[in-house]
C-alpha cells in the first residue's frame, strides 16, 4: 500500500488537498499533530529537511544559510517526520478514546459544536486573514462563502442534534407479531477528513462538524496549498476542541500516504477525481467507505428568453466572484444559441465592468489563482494554438501576482484542453448550438457534472433538464445558492464524486444505521419450527399471504 500510495502520489506530483488534479508536491511537508506537535512563531521562515539536504520552505523570502547548531536542530527535527509508524500510533490514540464512549454522548457532540461556534464568533479576523493570505480573497467572499457557511452548518447541527440521535421508529408486520423495531444511528468509529485549498476553512470544518455531531473522531488533513489556513486550523482545534478525540495532521504527499495506510472508518475526500482514485484505492485494501466530494465540468445553460440582466449577474457571482472561478461548484462553461451568444458576450463584458472595473487585474474584490502551479496550468490552457484566438474578452496574466483576468472564449474546438478537463479558473468557453435543447446532449457526452446550471422561464425545458441531465445537483435559474439549502444533499455522481453531505446528510454520512428488532418471549409459536407439518405449511401460507379466513380454518383445524 505505501508503494501504490507514494508512487502514484510522486506521478501526479501533487498533494492530496489539490483539486481540478493538480497540486503543489513541491511544498515543505510538515505535520503538526499532538503529540507529534511543534510551535511555530514565524511560519514565512520555517526549513525543512528534505532529501537529506537542508533547504529553506517555499515560502521562505530569506536566502539559506545553516550553523552548525542549526542543522543539528533540523536532524532532530527530521526525526519527528510524521511517518507510518506515528500515524498508526495516532489513529490507535483516538480508537483508544473513541472506545471510552465519551464522543457517543450528546453532551460530548454538544460540547465540541459549541466550542466551535465559539471559535467562529471569536477567530473570524484571523480566518479572514488567512483566507487572505492563501488566495487574496475578499474579505466579505471570505466572510460570507466560509465563514457563514461553517456557522450556519454548526448552528443547524446544535438544533437538531437531538433529533437526529433519535432511533427511528420501523412499524413492524405480522410474522414477528408481537414486536417493535428502530433504526440507530451509531458513530461508526475513527474518521479521517482530507480538505482542499480552494475553501480551506469550509470545506475542512464542515465535514468535521458532521463527523462530530455523529459521535466519530476525527482526524483532519488539510491542503497544504493554503498554509496559511492550514496552520490556523491546527492552532484553532488544539485551543478549542477536545484532542483526545479530534486532531489535525498538517502537511503533503508523504503524510497523507501516512495516513492512508492505516484502517479508518470512515474517508471523506475532496478533491480531483484521479487523486480521489488514489484516496479510493487505498481505501479498498482496509474495505474502507467513503465519500469523495470531486468536480467536473458544470455548465451553465443560458436560453434567449431569460431576464438578461439577472441571469449575467448569477452566472457571474457562480464564476469569478466564486474565488475567481476556482470552485468545485463553479460554472465552468455556458452553452447558449449561436443567435443569443453576441448579446450574452456584450452583458457578461458590462457586468463584469460593473463587477471589477475597467481594469480587474487591480481589483480588490477578486481572488487571486492560488499558486504558480495552478497559474502555468492555467495559461497552458490559454495558450493552446486552437484556443488562444477564441479570446473574446480577457486574456491578460501577471505571473509575478498569479493573477489572471476574467476570461471570455468562444466555440471553442471540441477537443481543445480547456473543454476536456475542468478549468478551475477564471476561464469561461461559451460553447453555441443551434437549439437550446441541444444543450442536453452536450452536457450528457461529458462526464456527469457537480451541478448543472439552466436559465429558462420555459416550464417545459426545465422539466426537460431535470428529467434528462445527470448531475450531482442542479439549479434553475441561478447559480451555487443550492449548497447553501442544509436540507439538500450535496455530492456527485459518476465522476463528479460519490456520497453526500451537509445538515443532516453529514450527520448520516458519518453514522451507520444499524437495525434493531425488540421481541419479548410471549407468543412464541411452533409454526416456524420443524417438524414442517401439512397443518403448518397450510398456515404459514395463509399468514404470509395475510388471507385471515384461512388463518381461523387452519387454526381450528378445517381446511378449504
Amino acid at each position: 500500500m505505501k508503494g501504490l500510495c507514494i508512487d502514484l502520489f510522486k506521478n501526479y506530483s501533487l498533494g492530496l488537498a489539490g483539486t481540478a488534479g493538480v497540486g503543489t508536491g513541491t511544498r515543505s511537508s510538515r505535520a503538526f499533530t499532538h503529540p507529534f506537535q511543534r510551535r511555530r512563531s514565524n511560519y514565512q521562515n520555517q526549513k525543512h529537511f528534505s532529501s537529506s539536504k537542508l533547504t529553506c520552505s517555499s515560502y521562505s523570502t530569506k536566502p539559506c544559510s545553516a550553523t552548525l547548531s542549526a542543522v543539528t536542530a533540523e536532524v532532530e527535527e527530521a526525526k519527528q517526520t510524521f511517518n507510518p509508524e506515528k500515524a498508526g500510533l495516532l489513529v490507535k490514540e483516538l480508537r483508544k478514546s473513541f472506545n471510552s464512549g465519551r464522543t457517543k454522548s450528546y453532551e460530548w457532540r454538544r460540547s465540541q459544536l459549541e466550542n466551535i461556534a465559539k471559535m467562529l464568533e471569536e477567530k473570524e479576523k484571523e480566518i479572514t486573514e488567512a483566507l487572505y493570505k492563501d488566495l487574496s480573497k475578499p474579505e466579505i467572499e471570505a466572510f460570507i462563502s466560509e465563514i457563514v457557511q461553517a456557522r450556519s452548518s454548526c448552528n443547524e447541527a446544535l438544533k437538531e442534534l437531538k433529533h437526529w440521535m433519535v432511533p427511528q421508529k420501523v412499524s413492524t408486520s405480522i410474522t414477528t407479531y408481537p414486536s417493535s423495531a428502530e433504526i440507530v444511528s451509531e458513530p461508526l468509529g475513527v474518521v479521517l477528513v482530507i480538505s482542499t485549498w480552494n475553501f480551506p476553512f469550509l470545506l475542512s470544518l464542515d465535514p468535521v462538524i458532521g463527523a462530530i455531531s455523529a459521535g466519530n473522531a476525527v482526524v483532519l488533513k488539510p491542503s497544504e496549498i493554503a498554509p496559511a489556513t492550514s496552520s490556523l486550523l491546527a492552532n484553532l482545534v488544539e485551543e478549542y476542541l477536545d484532542n483526545s478525540a479530534i486532531k489535525v495532521v498538517e502537511g503533503a504527499v508523504p503524510e497523507t500516504t501516512a495516513l492512508l495506510e492505516q484502517k479508518w472508518d470512515k474517508i471523506l475526500y475532496t478533491g480531483s477525481a484521479r487523486v480521489g482514485r488514489i484516496v479510493m484505492a487505498a481505501a479498498a485494501k482496509h474495505l474502507t467507505p467513503v465519500i469523495l466530494e470531486l468536480g467536473g465540468k458544470s455548465p451553465a445553460v443560458v436560453d434567449s428568453d431569460v431576464n438578461l440582466e439577472v441571469a449575467v449577474r448569477r452566472i457571474m457571482a457562480g464564476k469569478w466572484a466564486l474565488n475567481n472561478g476556482q470552485a468545485c461548484i463553479g460554472v465552468d462553461y455556458i452553452i447558449t444559441t449561436k443567435d443569443f451568444a453576441p448579446k450574452l458576450i456584450e452583458a457578461l463584458k458590462y457586468g463584469l465592468e460593473q463587477f471589477f472595473g475597467k481594469d480587474p487585474m487591480n481589483s480588490k474584490d477578486i481572488s487571486r489563482i492560488v499558486s504558480s502551479t495552478q497559474f502555468t496550468r492555467l495559461a497552458k490552457l490559454l495558450d493552446e494554438d486552437k484556443v488562444s484566438n477564441k479570446i473574446v474578452l480577457g486574456g491578460q496574466m501577471d505571473e509575478k501576482q498569479l493573477k489572471i483576468a476574467p476570461t471570455i472564449l468562444l466555440d471553442v474546438p471540441e477537443d481543445a484542453q480547456i473543454m476536456q478537463e475542468e478549468i478551475f479558473g477564471p476561464l469561461m468557453p461559451i460553447v453555441t448550438v443551434e437549439k437550446i435543447e441541444d444543450s442536453f446532449s452536450v452536457i450528457n457526452s461529458k462526464p456527469k457534472p457537480l451541478a448543472v446550471y439552466a436559465f429558462t422561464n420555459n416550464e417545459l425545458l426545465k422539466k426537460g433538464f431535470v428529467d434528462n441531465v445527470s448531475s450531482g445537483g442542479m439549479l434553475i435559474n441561478d447559480t451555487v445558492l443550492h449548497v447553501s439549502i442544509s436540507g439538500l444533499p450535496f455530492g456527485g455522481v459518476g465522476e463528479s464524486g460519490m456520497g453526500s453531505y451537509h445538515g443532516k446528510f453529514s450527520f448520516d454520512g458519518f453514522s451507520h444505521k444499524k437495525a434493531v428488532l425488540y421481541r419479548g418471549f410471549a407468543g412464541d409459536s411452533d409454526l416456524r419450527y420443524p417438524p414442517y407439518t401439512p397443518e403448518k405449511q397450510r398456515l404459514f401460507r395463509a399468514v404470509i399471504n395475510r388471507d385471515i379466513f384461512t388463518i381461523i380454518l387452519a387454526l381450528i383445524g378445517w381446511s378449504k
